[in-house]
């Protein structure tokens, strides 16, 4: 019989202490669960402080560009190559943040794997390098003939179709996913950038641009550039996401600052041959002579339009790092009613009936793309918290 109550009472401690043991795991379980839910929140924080910072660079650096790269043709300037270069000659700027921003450990932990990523090789990079460069420079050299040739709300408005040519190229080169919404958005945008074609101001067939009358061949061919340009660029957001996931492989905002430097050297270089090879070097004292505003005013222009365009490179290029090419296009298509509302307010721009009816047709299909993003939101806070409750139900079996 006592030895009978010993064993009971072996029985009961051990069962005491398995049941503390399971409380204790139980306890952990859920405090682990809950840093688990906290370290989501703080990081997503700071993903959206990161988006807004680089939204604001894109959405500012745009705006203030444009305006003053028109500002530089209506007050005398005539460069197309000066116009041109000063897009992509503020990489300088930049240098300092190489030295300041030291860069991350290049591997990703998944809890007990570690992968080491490698560097690329020098002649890859140097060949991505110069072909973005390239690409740069292409697509500068076109937005500046559209700029020359058309006023700043018709121009603005047609650069809403590179929307149109980022999501084919996403889709192809990135996998982007197209669904309903993302059509209707695309159709929207093109056929609000396809109405300007047929804006008309006089009845001659000759289209004013502040104190310039150029031709209607002319403004087709501004028309058709800015188009041009924006099927460029579209590609160099696709063709640098892919560089970004198949090359690089890293994330870190020092690979943001190379990248906006080094692809601008290779443009620089390629802008200023042209600049020379053309003749126009020679006409920039006489021009700076002869314009409006000023000496002052005219250097002032150029640093000016050189350090926001550098911004808006930064901010670009950020934000395919954080999100994909095809967003960045989006929110540098949500700026666009920003610098035609500036021109007609400071540069005294017409604002007709179709070019209402086109800004509020991009509208539109930028609000419908953006739609379609909060659903993808939605479904993904889903698939979040299916995920921590089949967690929660694994752990709850594993202490039973």
């Amino acid at each position: 019989m006592r030895s009978m109550g010993d064993s009971q009472v072996v029985v009961e401690q051990s069962q005491v202490q398995v049941g503390e043991e399971a409380k204790r795991e139980e306890i952990t379980s859920h405090e682990n669960n809950g840093t688990e839910i906290k370290a989501p929140t703080l990081v997503q924080y700071k993903w959206w402080i990161q988006i807004v910072i680089y939204s604001i660079f894109v959405l500012s650096g745009q705006a203030i560009g444009t305006l003053l790269g028109r500002l530089y043709f209506d007050k005398g300037g005539n460069s197309k190559w000066l116009a041109t270069l000063v897009q992509t000659i503020g990489f300088p700027i930049l240098i300092p943040f190489l030295f300041i921003i030291t860069s991350s450990t290049n591997y990703t932990s998944n809890n007990k794997n570690i992968e080491i990523i490698k560097k690329p090789s020098f002649l890859i990079v140097s060949s991505l390098y110069t072909l973005l460069g390239l690409f740069v420079a292409g697509y500068c050299m076109l937005y500046t003939i559209g700029l020359q040739y058309l006023p700043v709300t018709t121009y603005s408005l047609i650069c809403a179709s590179q929307l149109g040519f980022n999501a084919l190229f996403s889709y192809f080169l990135n996998k982007q996913k197209i669904t309903p919404y993302i059509v209707n958005s695309l159709v929207i945008l093109t056929v609000s950038s396809s109405l300007l074609v047929l804006q008309k101001d006089d009845d001659s067939g000759e289209h004013t641009n502040n104190n310039k009358t150029y031709s209607r061949s002319k403004y087709i061919f501004g028309f058709l550039s800015t188009v041009a340009a924006s099927a460029g660029y579209a590609l160099m957001l696709s063709v640098t996401q892919l560089a970004l996931q198949k090359i690089f492989k890293r994330e870190n905002f020092r690979l943001i600052i190379e990248m906006s430097i080094y692809q601008s050297i290779t443009a620089t270089i390629a802008i200023l041959i042209g600049l020379f090879a053309s003749g126009e070097w020679g006409k920039l004292e006489e021009e700076m002579k002869e314009y409006k505003l000023g000496k002052i005013r005219y250097v002032l222009n150029l640093i000016g339009t050189a350090i926001s365009w550098q911004a808006f490179t930064v901010g670009s290029i950020g934000l395919i790092f954080k999100v994909s090419s095809l967003f960045s296009n989006v929110i540098s298509i949500l700026g666009l009613p920003v610098a035609p509302v500036l021109a007609v307010m400071f540069l005294h721009d017409k604002l007709t009936g179709i070019k209402v009816m086109s800004m509020l047709l991009a509208i539109w299909g930028f609000m419908s793309y953006m739609y379609q993003h909060y659903l993808d939101d939605l479904k993904d806070k889903a698939a979040k918290k299916g995920q921590l409750v089949q967690l929660s139900q694994v752990s709850l079996i594993e202490t039973s």
